[in-house]
């Protein structure tokens, strides 16, 4: 029986169990088999308060990660497969393992979007990468494209174009839908230019990728542009398969929190984090989600402790 179990490794499952831990709970965490979250694939993080310099996204997630062990949480690097929220104590279960909690903290991010075509798959690991950061430095010297139009797409394409000869963004409208400060950066970066209203209709290549065919958003016309690799970068689902027979979650799968708290549709459960934020989606956001779930928590048991001991 534990006090508090949380499941998620990024920003806020890890500020969630440093929160819990200093409140005595002895929290733990599962972090998942990739932990650290989406920061695990981000180069340089310049908006985290605290560090005049850049940081990476990796050294920031192992950082906390040490200091929530070193406060008391204990965290084991697997993969929550189940849970019964129908009753408490909750059921927690990894693999063929079951944990009981006395309250939850689901703190399990989102994951990013592919565009569903079948070459896409075909070319995965190929020339075609989610992740610029993991797999940039194969592309040194080489002609990539980035598909997307938000911070991410522009903080990929900026990243690639530190080692790539040319990165072509691919946007299906005529406006990006970036913040101002990672347009700008992108727009006047002489190495990155734009395919505007266009959709990714192929992704060209045998045994590697050698083009990306793009279909005109206005008249349907299509055109090859050549490339090396392929960078995905259209958006993120939250990774709430397991908790939806459960929990309350929005029309996107996001789940359903009480404004202003973390309090989920069931009582004892707490969600933080890129799993209930469709808005902000920042690593301090995250962090900051996830102090408030582990308060909650701390505030929620001691509530119920103090009704058992009335009654």
């Amino acid at each position: 029986m534990w006090e508090v179990i949380v499941i998620g490794g990024g920003p806020a499952g890890y500020t969630a169990g440093i929160y819990a831990a200093r409140a005595n709970l002895a929290p733990l965490v599962f972090e998942g088999g990739q932990p650290g979250g989406q920061l695990m694939i981000t180069s340089d993080v310049e908006n985290f308060p605290g560090f005049v310099d850049p940081i990476t996204g990796p050294d920031l997630m192992m950082a906390m990660r040490g200091q929530a062990e070193r406060v008391g949480a204990k965290i084991l690097t697997q993969d929550v497969t189940a849970v019964d929220f129908s009753r408490r104590p909750f059921k927690v279960a990894a693999g063929a393992d079951e944990y009981l909690a006395r309250a939850v903290i689901i703190s399990t991010g989102a994951s990013a979007r592919w565009l569903g075509i079948p070459s896409e798959q075909k070319l995965m690991g190929r020339g075609v990468s989610a992740c610029a950061t993991c797999d940039g430095f194969f592309f040194r010297g080489k002609r990539v494209a980035v598909v997307g139009g938000g911070d991410t797409a522009m903080e990929e394409a900026l990243y690639l174009a530190k080692m790539c000869e040319s990165v072509t963004v691919v946007h299906r409208r005529d406006a990006l839908r970036a913040s101002k400060i990672m347009q700008e950066r992108a727009l006047r970066h002489e190495k990155i230019r734009f395919e505007w209203n266009a959709l990714v209709d192929e992704i060209v290549g045998e045994e590697h990728v050698t083009a990306i065919r793009l279909k005109d958003a206005r008249d349907g016309t299509t055109r090859e542009v050549a490339v090396d690799g392929v960078f995905v970068a259209i958006g993120h689902s939250p990774n709430t398969a397991l908790f939806k027979p459960f929990l309350a979650c929005d029309e996107n799968g996001y789940v359903k929190v009480t404004p202003g708290t973390t309090r989920t549709s069931v009582e004892g459960v707490f969600a933080a984090g890129d799993v209930q934020d469709h808005v902000y989606r920042q690593a301090v956001t995250a962090a900051g989600t996830g102090c408030m779930a582990a308060l909650e928590a701390e505030r929620w048991l001691a509530a119920m402790e103090a009704e058992a001991v009335a009654t």
